[in-house]
């Protein structure tokens, strides 16, 4: 049986991030309570996987702090896990072993069972070459998931998969947030996954949040009227700034 244990308080205060002169982040603020699944979407560019990296260890901040369960996040943590778009399994290594790899202690037992909850107890054995795009993402998973981490974080780790596939990802993503109750950050251009998943969805716009909305539908969910709503509020605010600049253009081309 895998063991469960609850996520964690994440509390982002007053970040900002800069590479050389370049500002990425700006003065981002963020307190998310334990369990929580949150969504950051954002134009590429915009300063979103950035904002995952710091909250990761993987960068530095330029100014402010970030306080995981009560203590500063100054690197990598073991109760922190990330997938990425790109399911970097080591080819050499089965599957059981790309999933143990992770493991400072534990048995194999423990990487088959996380296996067993993607839905891939049967492919233990088998080398990633030999699975589907969906296949090695779900083992990725697997491996993020061993040790019962109090913070998942995401990093569009969907992107790749063909549309059927990325649904079926969601559904497993979703019933395992569910069952392990873990803080979970999903970084992804997608609104529509975006409100599928999350309690809670983060637009960043030039490195600030411009929109932090909660989504206040039932689980499961139902793409239906009110599903609509939300997707189109989001889309709305995100296309807004863009519809700005095309205006002005058009203006300053008609007055020439």
């Amino acid at each position: 049986m895998v063991n469960t244990k609850s996520g964690a308080r994440l509390i982002v205060d007053h970040v900002s991030k800069h590479f050389g002169e370049t500002p990425v982040l700006q003065d981002v603020t963020l307190d998310i309570p334990a369990g929580q699944f949150v969504a950051i979407v954002g134009r590429s560019g915009c300063g979103k996987s950035t904002l995952l990296r710091l909250i990761a260890g993987l960068e530095e901040a330029t100014n402010g702090s970030m306080n995981l369960a009560g203590s500063l996040i100054a690197g990598i943590r073991e109760e922190t896990r990330m997938l990425f778009q790109d399911a970097r399994l080591l080819p050499w290594k089965s599957c059981v072993d790309n999933v143990s790899v992770v493991m400072k202690s534990g048995t194999r037992e423990q990487a088959l069972d996380s296996l067993r909850q993607v839905g891939l107890a049967d492919k233990a054995e088998e080398w990633p070459s030999v699975l589907s795009g969906g296949q090695r993402q779900r083992v990725a998973l697997a491996r993020a998931l061993t040790g019962t981490p109090s913070l998942l974080l995401l990093d569009e780790p969907l992107g790749a998969l063909d549309a059927l596939t990325r649904l079926d990802m969601q559904g497993l993503i979703e019933d395992i947030w569910k069952e392990r109750l873990f803080t979970a950050i999903l970084v992804t251009h997608d609104v529509s996954e975006a409100v599928a998943l999350a309690d809670r969805v983060i637009l960043i716009e030039n490195g600030s949040i411009a929109l932090d909305i909660h989504i206040t539908l039932d689980r499961p969910r139902e793409r239906d009227n009110d599903f609509v709503y939300f997707e189109r509020l989001i889309l709305d605010r995100l296309l807004e700034r863009n519809s700005g600049e095309r205006k002005h253009a058009r203006d300053v081309v008609y007055s020439i």
